[in-house]
């Protein structure tokens, strides 16, 4: 019977392998060949910090999950300024978070990085400059790529000088040139934003935060191919 199970197991690893599932946080070797780094270890929160404690964050069978009553950011201790973010997400039926990047070290109500949005929609058909994988009030999505809760999806996003791109799922939903945007409060369009400083204006290198926006939310799989020199 012994024999029987162990052989039983290694078929399991053997279908496993063979139809290309990988281990959660961990880098492949190609990946480590093309300069990706793990953010997230899956078992500690080495390289994080949030103000003034972790406690609005805990690690449940190697996935990061935000915890509603806490609401404080998750954030990188290093800065990044052009990279390649690759970030596993899943949403409950009410989340409402985001990825933010270069967020300057003292971050204002008007300068606090660029928010790439993580939320669930309430209709499959909808896009917007809050839907998921928008550049939240700024960018609307072109398409909506969002599975919904409960399931894991992907958010690549492409961070570069002043362009920015967000690809959810395997399709690119929003496209931003921060140089077309020169006046605090406005779009190129006339519309209007919250923020206060022009996204022209904004770091070309900070910080990474996950939001905790007092909902949950689950993270996994954080890696980044820094595409300059990190900086801390």
């Amino acid at each position: 019977m012994a024999f029987r199970t162990v052989s039983m197991a290694c078929a399991m690893i053997a279908i496993i392998c063979s139809a290309g599932w990988a281990a959660d946080n961990v880098l492949s070797d190609k990946e480590k060949a093309d300069g990706w780094k793990l953010l997230f270890d899956g078992t500690t929160l080495n390289g994080w910090h949030t103000s003034p404690t972790k406690s609005s964050w805990i690690i449940e069978d190697g996935v990061l999950a935000a915890v509603p009553a806490g609401g404080s950011n998750l954030v990188t201790n290093d800065q990044f300024g052009n990279f390649l973010l690759s970030v596993d997400f899943k949403e409950d039926t009410k989340t409402n978070s985001g990825v933010f990047l270069r967020v300057p070290l003292k971050a204002t109500k008007g300068c606090r990085g660029i928010e790439c949005q993580i939320f669930n929609q309430k209709s499959s058909t909808e896009v917007g400059k809050h839907a998921c994988g928008s550049i939240y009030d700024a960018v609307a999505t072109t398409k909506n790529m969002c599975k919904g809760p409960g399931v894991w999806q992907t958010m690549l996003i492409d961070c570069q000088d002043n362009i920015v791109k967000i690809t959810l799922n395997g399709t690119l939903v929003s496209t931003m040139n921060l140089d077309e945007w020169t006046v605090a409060g406005k779009a190129p369009d006339g519309s209007p934003n919250k923020f206060t400083v022009a996204y022209k204006d904004m770091p070309r290198i900070g910080q990474l935060a996950l939001q905790n926006h007092k909902t949950k939310v689950w993270f996994k799989n954080i890696k980044i191919k820094p595409l300059d020199k990190i900086t801390k």
